[in-house]
Formats: C-alpha cells, sequence, structure tokens
C-alpha cells in the first residue's frame, strides 16, 4: 500500500473525517484505488473501519462501493476499495465540481435508493447504513451513484424490530425518533435518504447557517415552504430554468416523496423499497412523455 500510495503522499489524500484518512493510489496493474487507513492507536476508528470490513465483505451491488481488500494491522487496519473518480454528490450540489443535470440528479436518486433498498431487504441480515448523506454518495465517471462509508452501519437481528443504540449520525441527517429515543430502524436511513433528496432538488445543504435563522436546518425550510403550497420555491433555478412541464412534475413528484421519507413518525414513512420503486415510477413517467 506504501508503494501503491507513493509512501501516502499528501497529494494523493482525497480526504478525511473521524476514522482517519483516504488516499488515492495505483496497483502495479494499474488499477486506481482508494486506501483508507484508520487514525493509529485510536480505537474508535479501528473499530469503525473493521465494521466496515465485516458489513462490506458481506454485499455486492452495483450501487455500493466495492472493497477489495484489507489489511488488518491492529495498531492501523487499512482498507482498499475501487476508486471512484468524481467526487461526493455534495461536491457537485455545492459548487466543488461541474453542476448536475436533472436527468442526473433522478437517476443519482434512484441509483442511491436501489443501493439501500438492497441492503434493508436483499442482505441477509438486513444493514442499517446509519449515515446516509450527499458526502457519502460518490460519482463515478458515468455519474453513477455508489453509497460509501459504512462505518457507523449496524447489522439488524432478524427477530428485533430495532436495535437500541446510542444516536449516531450527521446532524440534519439524523432521524429525529432515533435521536430522541435512541431506536434504530430502516426507517431512520429512509428519513436521511429524505434529506438528500431535498438537496437534490434544492442544491443547499442540509445544515446551513447562511440561511435564516429559522431556515438553518434544510427539513425545517422546505416543510414551511410545502404547509403554505410554495414547494417549487425551494427547486434549484438552475435545474427549473428550461424545464419543460413534465420536468416539473417529476421535480414536484420527487418533492413529496422526500416530504413522506422526512415524516416525524418513521411509521409515516414509505420503507426504502417503496420510495425504490416510486422513484422508478416518477422517471418512466418522464421517459413516457
Amino acid at each position: 500500500m506504501k508503494d501503491a500510495t507513493n509512501n501516502f503522499l499528501r497529494t494523493n489524500l482525497l480526504g478525511t473525517g473521524g476514522f482517519g484518512e483516504v488516499y488515492k493510489g495505483v496497483l502495479p496493474d494499474g488499477t486506481p484505488i482508494a486506501v483508507k487507513c484508520a487514525k493509529i492507536g485510536n480505537t474508535k476508528s479501528t473499530d469503525q473501519v473493521l465494521n466496515e470490513v465485516r458489513i462490506l465483505s458481506q454485499v455486492n451491488h452495483r450501487s455500493l462501493v466495492r472493497l477489495l481488500g484489507c489489511c488488518m494491522d491492529m495498531d492501523q487496519p487499512i482498507m482498499v476499495y475501487e476508486f471512484i473518480s468524481n467526487g461526493t454528490l455534495a461536491d457537485h450540489l455545492h459548487g466543488l465540481r461541474s453542476p448536475l443535470t436533472w436527468h442526473h440528479r433522478l437517476s443519482i436518486a434512484h441509483q442511491t435508493a436501489e443501493g439501500l433498498a438492497y441492503l434493508h431487504f436483499l442482505a441477509v441480515p438486513p444493514i442499517y447504513h446509519r449515515d446516509v448523506k450527499s458526502t457519502n454518495i460518490l460519482l463515478d465517471e458515468k455519474l453513477s451513484a455508489k453509497v460509501s462509508d459504512f462505518g457507523l452501519s449496524r447489522l439488524a437481528e432478524s427477530d428485533l424490530s430495532h436495535i437500541s443504540t446510542c444516536a449516531q449520525g450527521t446532524l440534519g441527517y439524523l432521524d429525529p425518533e432515533y435521536y430522541r429515543n435512541f431506536q434504530l430502524t430502516d426507517k431512520s436511513d429512509v428519513y436521511s435518504f429524505g434529506v438528500v433528496l431535498l438537496e437534490l432538488l434544492t442544491s443547499q445543504k442540509a445544515i446551513d447557517f447562511t440561511r435564516p435563522s429559522d431556515d438553518v436546518n434544510l427539513v425545517i425550510y422546505v416543510k414551511r415552504l410545502v404547509m403554505e403550497e410554495r414547494l417549487m420555491e425551494a427547486v434549484d433555478p438552475t435545474i427549473t430554468k428550461d424545464a419543460t412541464d413534465i420536468e416539473l412534475d417529476t421535480m414536484k413528484a420527487i418533492g413529496f416523496l422526500a416530504v413522506s421519507c422526512i415524516e416525524e413518525t418513521r411509521q409515516n414513512r414509505p420503507s426504502m423499497k417503496e420510495v425504490h420503486e416510486e422513484i422508478e415510477l416518477i422517471m418512466t413517467l418522464g421517459e413516457n412523455h
């Protein structure tokens, strides 16, 4: 890994987080890779990396980042992933990379929902991601979405309706019910995904202190506009500007789907499978016209 990353050269650094650092590397056969290193001697960081290995070695889906291998030196475990070349969804939505058309945003929503529905319904036991957000959705050269960062993910126990666990995740994306009663369910991911849908529609950040104080939280801001029947005012003007009536209808439909995902009470939220099917339906409506 030292050879592949040029001895973890700083110019190869892709990102840092609570877990440690991620470097770009190249294998001897020319395959580009991403190398995630835990913080040395930090047990929490090591635990997250080991958890991610455990989760990712059990799953295989085109919308989830692939784990290629790992090195389990307990001082500093290292994970090797496929390299995803086009940055994060957040980079594209918040001006750090090229902007996305509505068509691309819709297919990113669809692919992400498909990956999460796979984790909830096809993985055995089911897996709750627990940190769904736009910085954890990577885009490849074709702008296809890959869900990443499973450091906080949990395996569900088949006979339990929820997992009791300390609320972890990212402010602005955190399921309020999970935050209140520490019960993690598949609907906690649905809530976070609803926030990502709002980001795709508005190009706004989940938490942004440059908005008026009542609107700092994107969920509260959009819910207020929905109450006032002004949902479309929240949508990024760059995608509404030259949009056809059908495209505007699909934006509205995604907006209302997002609002159903961010319902306060988890019983009122759709499942990830239902969300995926709904996005599929919205896309076909757009294509059929």
